[in-house]
């Protein structure tokens, strides 16, 4: 939610006082909120980048392939069915050895068909058919995976730019009450009611307060670029963001976080992973089995008079002496343990990233609360307190300036907390998968 504070009463009360209601608006309005002009709500630009992001599409892009795979492998025979022919043409010259005188310079011609199937005889069919749908499960959940990271890159981009909306608000609201500060104190110093040295001090302020501006506005711009990048906008559209910069409570306790690590999309990526290498494993142990081929033919031969009607049948088994398929079944084991390997490491990194993160979120969340509850009526009663003590006489210029400094470092401060919370917030949320009760990630 945004927080702010009040200022209706001290602004009846300051009412045609110019100076000293610049240094009380100094406090005005703690919103940490983006302004609400044209722009991009979260929800807008998660829509924008699922439907643009060239990583999402590309990820995308691999599910053709991996059911081209499954359909493949579901057929019922691996292995194509031969069909063979032959004709040959035969003649009878007058220097071969002739029984029959009948034939001789005769010409016919005699035909041969067949049809031959191979079998895999090791249950091959099954282990390929379990891995193309291990592999198609894969290509699923990473296609998940990478729409959460997305949405994850988006909102952190999206949380930068809205910060940094926020800050120059802080910034320009300061960079008034400088100026405003500085003009007083000018007249003042012509009328030898200040120093000079007083004058160049509120001078001096309010030159910084136009370079802080600046550099904001440019790091603005780059946030704005990154945020457009994730969003495929064109170059020239650099979007602004609309919401709230401090996030609600959390629906979640660290118990729950936990569990959802161990199934999270990446996870889930790496057990289809294993699932697919396990089966080509065994895809390949059973290739060192020979597949059996069979075959029917039919055929006619003989000269005219004479013609043969021929049925054959054939078997034919290689022998493995020479090559067992050891390649294929190292290159499996390899995949297999590998994959093992790296599904283990993710779920431990998982498990200490959701660790580490909840301690610094129970603390972001802390220093956030202090901030608001015990920090901030301070600093606003300490300006009040200076303002009317300046208008008093009562306070010089270097202390009202420690004052203001302080107020507007407390802001600064409550906000570097708040988007840090927030971020934090998108981090733990990536790092455990977290699927809210909508279903949405």
């Amino acid at each position: 939610m945004a927080h702010r504070v009040e200022l209706g009463a001290w602004m009846r009360a300051v009412a045609g006082n110019r100076v000293s209601f610049r240094e009380l608006a100094l406090v005005a309005t703690l919103n940490l909120s983006a302004s609400a002009h044209a722009g991009l709500t979260l929800d807008e630009a998660f829509r924008i980048a699922e439907s643009a992001n060239p990583a999402l599409q590309s990820a995308r892009s691999t599910r053709a392939a991996a059911e081209g795979v499954v359909s493949e492998a579901s057929g019922l025979l691996f292995n194509n069915p031969v069909v063979a022919g032959d004709f040959v043409r035969r003649q009878v010259s007058g220097s071969a050895p002739i029984v029959d005188q009948a034939i001789l310079g005769q010409t016919w011609g005699e035909w041969g068909a067949g049809l031959s199937q191979t079998f895999e005889v090791a249950g091959q069919h099954g282990y390929r058919r379990d891995a193309a749908k291990a592999g198609f499960d894969a290509a699923l959940r990473n296609i998940d995976a990478v729409l959460r990271a997305l949405r994850a890159d988006v909102e952190r981009a999206f949380v930068v730019v809205l910060a940094l909306q926020a800050r120059i608000d802080i910034e320009r609201e300061a960079l008034r009450v400088a100026e405003d500060t500085a003009e007083a104190v000018r007249k003042r110093v012509r009328a030898g009611e200040d120093s000079k040295l007083e004058g160049n001090l509120a001078s001096i302020e309010a030159e910084r307060a136009h370079n802080q501006l600046r550099l904001l506005g440019e790091q603005l711009t780059s946030a704005r670029t990154v945020l457009a990048s994730l969003l495929q906008l064109p170059p020239s559209d650099l979007p602004e963001a609309i919401g709230e910069l401090a996030p609600g409570p959390a629906p979640y306790t660290f118990e729950t976080l936990l569990e959802a690590a161990a199934t999270r999309p990446q996870l889930r990526t790496l057990e289809s992973r294993e699932r697919a290498a396990r089966s080509q494993l065994a895809l390949e142990q059973a290739a060192v089995y020979p597949d059996v081929t069979l075959g029917v033919g039919m055929g006619r031969e003989g000269f005219n008079d004479a013609r043969e009607r021929l049925t054959l049948f054939s078997v034919s088994v290689p022998l493995p002496l020479f090559r067992r398929n050891q390649a294929g079944i190292g290159r499996a084991s390899t995949e297999l343990a590998q994959t093992q390997i790296e599904r283990q490491a993710a779920l431990r990194d998982a498990r200490a990233q959701v660790v580490a993160l909840w301690r610094n979120l129970k603390s972001l969340r802390a220093r956030v609360e202090r901030l608001i509850e015990s920090v901030q009526p301070k600093l606003e009663e300490n300006l009040r307190l200076s303002s009317t003590a300046f208008r008093a006489g009562e306070l010089g210029l270097v202390e009202l300036l420690l004052v203001n400094r302080q107020v507007l470092d407390g802001r600064r401060d409550l906000l570097d907390a708040t988007t840090e919370l927030r971020l934090t917030r998108v981090a733990i949320e990536e790092a455990a998968g977290w699927t809210d009760p909508r279903g949405q990630p």
